[in-house]
C-alpha cells in the first residue's frame, strides 16, 4: 500500500479491518480525532483526493494510491494558515476545540452552493460546546478576536492562547502523544443489573496472544471510595471498589484485560468466563424506597456515609421555615404539580480515558481527560497507599467536560494495571462505553406546591424532590442538596418546606452535570410559578418580579439562611428588564415569522446559581519573571473550552503592566502548584482567577520594590510597563532586573491563594418566542433572548460562547436528549445516532445581553457564567409552549411526538385556537 498523507508518502500496510482514522493517528497525525466510532460526529473528517470523508468509517486499504489531507496539511509548508483556519481563529470558532478540525475539513471542501446551506452542509458534524453560532461566524468570515499586543487586557475579546494549535491540529489532547511500549486496556462489563460474582476463570483470556494480564476483584484493593471528586471527600458516600465482586448495573466493569493491542484486549474480554448469581433489581427510585425493595448497598451507614442503606436512600434533606400549611391557607390561589426530568448524557466529544506509566523507576505518571487532576492524585494516593510525591497527574487539553469529568472513572483501574505490570497502559472509552459506563445527569421527580395572594405575593413554597442517583452515590447527596438551594432562595416566601431524597437504583450512575441539580428543580419551580401567575390573572414576569430576592436580602432556603452565600452584585432586575423589552417588541419586527396556522407563544424563566460548592474550592497560582523578561503563570485549573486560560493571562497582564502575549501559562499539572480543587462549580475565573490576581499583584510589588531600590528612588514613582519598570529618573528593563536579582540571590516569583468562603451568586434570564404546528407537534424557535449577570465580563467573546453553548445544551435536554433505560436496566441509546444531540440546524442564534454589574467578591468584579445559562432554558421553553397551546407540559424532553399527542388529547386543532384559550389553567400531560 502507498498513500500520501499531507504530501508525505507512507507504505506501511494497514492491519486487517483497520480504519483510516487509526491508521493516520498511529503515524502521528493527531489532529484526526476519535469522537464516536460510527461516523456520527465528524471529528475525524479528512480529505481523500479532495473529498471529505469520516475516516472512522473509511477502510484504510481504500486509501491505497490516494492523497489524504488532514487538518495538519491545510496550512502551507511554510506555515501560512489556510483561509478556513484563519477564519476559525479570527472568529474564535471553537471552545474545547475537539470538533474543530472536523468542522474545518468539512468547510474547506464546500462550494458556494453548499456554503449557502450550512444546516445541510454540517449535518455530519457535531459540536457540544459552542452552540454553533461561533462556527457559523467563522465560516462567514466574521472577526471577533482582537490583537493581543495593545490596549487594556481585561474586557477585551482576546483570543485563546492555544488557538493557533487548535486550528492547526497540533493542540495535544489526552491521547495525542506517543508512549513507547504502550499496553492497551479493555473492560469486561456486567450483563446484569444486579448480581454476585461467584467465580471468574481467566485462563482462556490469558492464552490469547498479546494478553499480559486479566485483573478482577481479586486484584483490586478492598477499600471503598467515591468516584466523585470534591475538596471534602466526605461529601460523597464510599460505596465503590475498583473492581467489585457484586455488580449493581448493566455496564459495570467486571474485569480489565491488558494486552499489546486493543484487538487482543477485546478478544481477552470475550474469553473471560464469569459465573453470576443473579439478584433482584430495582430500577425506579420510588419503588426503591418502599419496604421490601432490593437493597443496592448493604453497607454500614456511618462508615460509608449513606443515609439509610436499607431504604436505598443515599442522602436526604428535610427542612421547613414558618408553617407551609398555614401559608397555603393564607393563599387566594394554590398550584400543585409533578414535574419529571430525564437522564442526559454529557456527550463530550473526547471520551473518558487515561494513559499512565512509571517515571524515574517508581513514580506514577497519569495523563487523563479530567477536570480535577489534584483531587484525582489525592484519591489515587489514598487508594494505593502512595505518598503524594510518588504520583503526578496531568491533564492535556480536555475535549469537553460539563461536569462529567469531575469523576475518577478510569484512572484508578489504569493505575492498578501500571503498578502491577510496571508498563505504560492506556484505557480509552468507546462512545458506547460513555453511555453505559460513565455517568449521566440525575433524573428528578419534583412535586411543587406554591400559594399566593391576589396581590401577587407568595405565601408558601413547598418541594418534594426524588433524585435517581443510579447504582452509586457519586455526587448524589451534593446534587440533591444543591438542587433545592438557589432554586428556592431566589424567591421570597414566609413559609418554605423541602423534603428531598437521593435514591439508589440498579441503573447507570448519575453524576455532576452543568447546573448540578438546579436545572431540574428550576424547570419545576419556574413552570409552577408561571402557572400560578396565570391562575391569578397576572403577567408572569410581573408576578416573579414581585417575589424575587432583592439586592440586600439574605438568601433563605427551607433550612434557613445560606450564611456563606452573598449577593455581592445584583443584576437580576436588569435581566428581567431585558426580557420585558423583548416581550414588548412587535413580533413582526424582530425574529422569524411564524408559519400560517401555527400557534405562537412567549415565555421566560430566571435562575440564580452560586459559585463554588459549600465544601470549599481552593486554588493556588504561581507567577514568576523569566530570564528573557517575560512572565510564567502556573495554574492548576484545567482548560476544556471554559476559556479560563485566556482570562488568567488577561488578569495577570493587567496587574503586571504587560500584554498577554508576554505571559506563558502552564496548567493542569500536579507538579507545578501546591493545589487546585478543579475546574468545576463555576470557579475557573472566580476562584482560580482570584488566586491569579493575588499572585500577579504580589509579583508586581516585588518588581516595583526591587526597581525602586535599584534606581535609588521612591517606589511610588515606579510604573510597570510591557518590558520595563519606568521612573522619571530611569528605565530598568525586566530582563536586566532578572539578571540583577539573580546575582544577589533574589527570585522574582510569588504565590497566590484563594478559596473557601464567601461565595457569590450570578443571575440569568431566558426568553423564547415559539411557533407550534398543532397538526404535527413540530416546534420552531422564532426568537431567543438571554440576559446574563456575569459581573465584569473579562472576555465578552468567550463569555458569550459559554452562554451560547449552555443554551444549546439546555435546548438539547429540553427537546430530545434522553438516555433511555430498558425494562432490564440496560441503556438503549448507546450511540449518537440513537441519542439525539443538537445539530447545527437545531440551534437558533440567541441575542445575548450582559448586565452592568461588578462583583465585590470575584476578581476585578467578575463572577461565574459557565453553568448558569443552562438552567432557565427548559422552563422558559415550557412556559412559551404553554402560552402557545394552553397545555402545561410537565415532563422532559418535549419531543415532537409527545407534544403532538398532548395537543391531540387536549383537542387543540390546526385552525381552532379558541379551544386552547377556553381550556383555562392548562393540563399536565
Amino acid at each position: 500500500m502507498r498513500v500520501d498523507v499531507n504530501g508525505r508518502p507512507f507504505e506501511e500496510e494497514p492491519r486487517p479491518g483497520q480504519c483510516l482514522r487509526t491508521y493516520l493517528r498511529e503515524r502521528g497525525w493527531f489532529g484526526v480525532k476519535k469522537g464516536c466510532d460510527a461516523g456520527d460526529c465528524g471529528a475525524c473528517t479528512v480529505h481523500v483526493d479532495g473529498e471529505p470523508v469520516h475516516s472512522c468509517l473509511y477502510p484504510a486499504f481504500r486509501a491505497d494510491g490516494r492523497s489524504v489531507t488532514t487538518v495538519e496539511g491545510l496550512a502551507t509548508p511554510d506555515g501560512e494558515l489556510h483561509p478556513v483556519q484563519r477564519k476559525f481563529l479570527d472568529a474564535q470558532g471553537f471552545q474545547c476545540g475537539f470538533c474543530t478540525a472536523g468542522f474545518m475539513m468539512t468547510t474547506a471542501a464546500l462550494d458556494d452552493g453548499q456554503l449557502a446551506d450550512l444546516p445541510r452542509a454540517f449535518k455530519g458534524n457535531l459540536c457540544r460546546c459552542t452552540g454553533y453560532r461561533a462556527i457559523e461566524d467563522a465560516v462567514r468570515g466574521v472577526r471577533h478576536a482582537e490583537a493581543p499586543d495593545s490596549g487594556e487586557s481585561v474586557g477585551r475579546n482576546l483570543p485563546a492562547p492555544a488557538g493557533p494549535q487548535v486550528v492547526t491540529g497540533t493542540a495535544r489532547y489526552t491521547f495525542d502523544i506517543d508512549v513507547p511500549g504502550l499496553l492497551h486496556m479493555k473492560l469486561l462489563r456486567s450483563p446484569h443489573a444486579h448480581a454476585r460474582i461467584t467465580a471468574v476463570d481467566t485462563s482462556a483470556a490469558l492464552r490469547v496472544p498479546g494478553v499480559h494480564a486479566v485483573l478482577t476483584h481479586h486484584d483490586a484493593p478492598e477499600r471503598h471510595f467515591s468516584t466523585a471528586r470534591h475538596e471534602r471527600a466526605t461529601e460523597d458516600p464510599d460505596d465503590t471498589r475498583v473492581l467489585d465482586d457484586t455488580v449493581r448495573y448493566i455496564g459495570q466493569r467486571v474485569a480489565a484485560v491488558v494486552a499489546d493491542s486493543e484487538a487482543a484486549a477485546e478478544e481477552g474480554c470475550r474469553r473471560v468466563e464469569v459465573t453470576y448469581e443473579v439478584l433482584p433489581a430495582v430500577l425506579d427510585p420510588e419503588e426503591a424506597m418502599r419496604p421490601g425493595a432490593p437493597v443496592v448497598h448493604d453497607k454500614d451507614a456511618a462508615t460509608a456515609r449513606i443515609s439509610r442503606p436499607y431504604d436505598n436512600v443515599v442522602g436526604e434533606a428535610h427542612g421547613e421555615i414558618g408553617d407551609v400549611e398555614a401559608g397555603f391557607a393564607e393563599a387566594d390561589e394554590v398550584y400543585e404539580g409533578v414535574y419529571r426530568t430525564q437522564r442526559v448524557q454529557h456527550a463530550s466529544l473526547e471520551t473518558h480515558g487515561a494513559v499512565a506509566w512509571l517515571e524515574d523507576g517508581d513514580r506514577l505518571h497519569v495523563r487523563s481527560s479530567t477536570q480535577t487532576p489534584f483531587l484525582t492524585r489525592r484519591a489515587l494516593c489514598a487508594l494505593y497507599d502512595l505518598p503524594h510525591d510518588r504520583v503526578r497527574v496531568v491533564a492535556g487539553r480536555v475535549g469537553g467536560g460539563f461536569g462529567g469529568k469531575q469523576e475518577m472513572l478510569v484512572e484508578d483501574v489504569v493505575a492498578l494495571a501500571v503498578l502491577r505490570l510496571r508498563r505504560p497502559v492506556k484505557l480509552e472509552y468507546t462512545r458506547a462505553e460513555q453511555f453505559h459506563g460513565a455517568t449521566t445527569r440525575h433524573p428528578f421527580t419534583i412535586r411543587v406546591k406554591a400559594g399566593a395572594r391576589l396581590d401577587g405575593r407568595l405565601t408558601a413554597l413547598q418541594l418534594r424532590v426524588v433524585s435517581d442517583t443510579g447504582a452509586y452515590g457519586n455526587h448524589g447527596p451534593a446534587v440533591m442538596f444543591h438542587s433545592v438551594g438557589e432554586s428556592m432562595a431566589v424567591y421570597r416566601a414566609p413559609h418554605k418546606k423541602v423534603d428531598a431524597f437521593s435514591v439508589y437504583t440498579h441503573t447507570v450512575p448519575a453524576g455532576a452535570f452543568r447546573g448540578y441539580g438546579l436545572g431540574q428543580v428550576m424547570f419545576a419551580t419556574e413552570s409552577a410559578l408561571d402557572e400560578l401567575a396565570r391562575r391569578l390573572g397576572m403577567d408572569s414576569l410581573e408576578f416573579k418580579a414581585r417575589n424575587v430576592i432583592g439586592p440586600d436580602e439574605p438568601m433563605v432556603t427551607a433550612d434557613g439562611e445560606e450564611e456563606d452565600l452573598h449577593i455581592a452584585s445584583y443584576g437580576l432586575d436588569q435581566c428581567l428588564g431585558i426580557v420585558r423589552r423583548a416581550e414588548a417588541q412587535p413580533a413582526d419586527a424582530v425574529g422569524e415569522p411564524a408559519p400560517d396556522g401555527w400557534l405562537v407563544g412567549e415565555g421566560a424563566a430566571l435562575a440564580m446559581i452560586a459559585t463554588g460548592p459549600p465544601g470549599g474550592h481552593i486554588a493556588d497560582v504561581k507567577a514568576a519573571l523569566l530570564p528573557d523578561g517575560t512572565f510564567d503563570l502556573a495554574v492548576g485549573t484545567a482548560e476544556f473550552g471554559n476559556g479560563t486560560t485566556t482570562v488568567h493571562r488577561q488578569i495577570a497582564a493587567g496587574e503586571l503592566g504587560t500584554t498577554v502575549d508576554r505571559i506563558t501559562v502552564r496548567q493542569s499539572d500536579t507538579d507545578i502548584v501546591r493545589h487546585d480543587t478543579g475546574a468545576f462549580a463555576s470557579t475557573g475565573v472566580v476562584v482560580a482567577g482570584k488566586a491569579t490576581l493575588r499572585a500577579s499583584r504580589a509579583l508586581a510589588d516585588l518588581l516595583l520594590d526591587f526597581a525602586a531600590a535599584h534606581l535609588r528612588t521612591d517606589r511610588s514613582g515606579c510604573r510597570l510597563t510591557e518590558e520595563a519598570v519606568l521612573h522619571p529618573g530611569g528605565r530598568l528593563p525586566l530582563k536586566e532586573m532578572y539578571d540583577a536579582a539573580r546575582a544577589v540571590g533574589v527570585s522574582f516569583a510569588s504565590d497566590g491563594h484563594f478559596g473557601g468562603t464567601p461565595r457569590s451568586v450570578a443571575f440569568n434570564a431566558q426568553w423564547f418566542r415559539l411557533a407550534v404546528d398543532p397538526g404535527t407537534g413540530e416546534i420552531r424557535i422564532l426568537r431567543s433572548v438571554h440576559a446574563a449577570d456575569a459581573g465584569t465580563v473579562m472576555n465578552p467573546m468567550q463569555c458569550r460562547g459559554q452562554i451560547e453553548g449552555g443554551i444549546a445544551q439546555g435546548l438539547g435536554a429540553t427537546l430530545f436528549e434522553n438516555v433511555r433505560i430498558d425494562a432490564h436496566g440496560a441503556v438503549e441509546t448507546a450511540a449518537f445516532r440513537r441519542y439525539r444531540l443538537p445539530q447545527y440546524a437545531d440551534v437558533p442564534r440567541t441575542e445575548v445581553h450582559f448586565m452592568e454589574t461588578a462583583d465585590a467578591i470575584g476578581p476585578l468584579g467578575a463572577k461565574s457564567m459557565s453553568e448558569s445559562p443552562f438552567n432557565p432554558v427548559a422552563p422558559a421553553f415550557a412556559n412559551a409552549l404553554r402560552d402557545a397551546t394552553g397545555v402545561r407540559f410537565t415532563r422532559l424532553p418535549l419531543t415532537r411526538d409527545r407534544v403532538w399527542l398532548a395537543l391531540r388529547e387536549a383537542g387543540v386543532g390546526v385552525t381552532d385556537r379558541s379551544r386552547t384559550e377556553q381550556r383555562g389553567p392548562g393540563s399536565s400531560p
